[in-house]
Formats: C-alpha cells, sequence, structure tokens
C-alpha cells in the first residue's frame, strides 16, 4: 500500500513514529510497557519515580496492543487506552505515550527492544518494571533476552517489594 492510500490515522501514527524515532542525540529513555488499561496514578508515580532515581531524560509509555500473558476479554480497545495515557500525561513533556508493537507487529517485548535499539541505536534504554510484575518476569517469552539486552529497573509498588525480591533471587538462581 502507498503511503498516499493510507487511512488518516495510518498516515498520523507514520509520522508520530519517525518523529519519536528520529536519533536527536544520545538520551537515556526509561521504557514502561503495559496494558494501560486503564492508565492510572501508579503509572505515574513509578513514572515520576523512575525519572528522579535514574536521571532519564525521557520515559516512553509504550502501550500494547495485547499482553500475550493477559486475556483480551476486559481489555479496552487501543485507541481508547492511548488516549486514556496521553490524557493522564498532557502538560508532562518529558513523558511520550505510543504504541509501538501495533506498527511493528509484535507484542513480544524482547522483538521490541530490539527494533527499538535498531532505529535509536544512540539512545540508552532502561526497562521500568513495577515489582509486582517481576513475580511473573520469568513467564515472558525470551526473559533472558531482555534482560541482557537492557538494564531493568525494579521499582517499588506497595505491597510487592519483598515478594519481588523473593522472585529475583529465583529469577538469577535459575
Amino acid at each position: 500500500m502507498a503511503r498516499s492510500d493510507l487511512p488518516d490515522t495510518a498516515v498520523a501514527r507514520r509520522h508520530q513514529h519517525a518523529r519519536l524515532f528520529h536519533d536527536r542525540g544520545r538520551m537515556r529513555i526509561g521504557l514502561l510497557g503495559g496494558s494501560f488499561n486503564p492508565a492510572h496514578e501508579g503509572h505515574l508515580h513509578v513514572t515520576h519515580l523512575a525519572r528522579r532515581a535514574l536521571g532519564l531524560d525521557q520515559v516512553w509509555w509504550m502501550v500494547s496492543p495485547q499482553n500475550p500473558l493477559k486475556t483480551s476479554r476486559d481489555m479496552a480497545p487501543l485507541d481508547i487506552r492511548l488516549m486514556q495515557a496521553r490524557q493522564m500525561t498532557a502538560g508532562i513533556p518529558w513523558i511520550r505515550v505510543f504504541a509501538p508493537e501495533a506498527g511493528f507487529r509484535t507484542n513480544l517485548t524482547h522483538a521490541t527492544l530490539r527494533i527499538l535499539r535498531q532505529r535509536c541505536p544512540r539512545h540508552r534504554f532502561c526497562w521500568l518494571m513495577g515489582a509486582d510484575n517481576l513475580q511473573g518476569f520469568g513467564r515472558w517469552q525470551h526473559h533472558d533476552i531482555i534482560a541482557q539486552t537492557v538494564p531493568i529497573a525494579v521499582l517499588d509498588r506497595p505491597g510487592y517489594s519483598y515478594k519481588a525480591i523473593n522472585a529475583g533471587r529465583r529469577l538469577l538462581k535459575g
């Protein structure tokens, strides 16, 4: 399909991705992936915490079209989740909200990271993960490749710190 044949939303999405992946120099970028069903204050909290603690230039909220470990039964449509996340982050210029996996045609984190690193070779990425997600990290496809590809920052969430530490220990023991 030629670019002129694309629906308006597809052209806008392509333009948005082109601007996002334009390499404006080396930046430290935190990647917060998730369903964002819906985006909530907890996402904002860990985003602000990560930016301060890690000295990040930007945090990218990567809204997943469909998490392979979750059911789609109660999942809001991607466009709605993107809109809600953008509304929540309006006025915060260092947070970018987008759905790269929709354009990359994958829903697997390891593949998304590979593509991001190819398109933005000068940027330094760090995967941001709430402590609640560390418990199931061993079930992610190619979690070992993810851990070798980018540093992972595990951020405390109420009620999950101790469980996350134990899950991390089990994961490291293999």
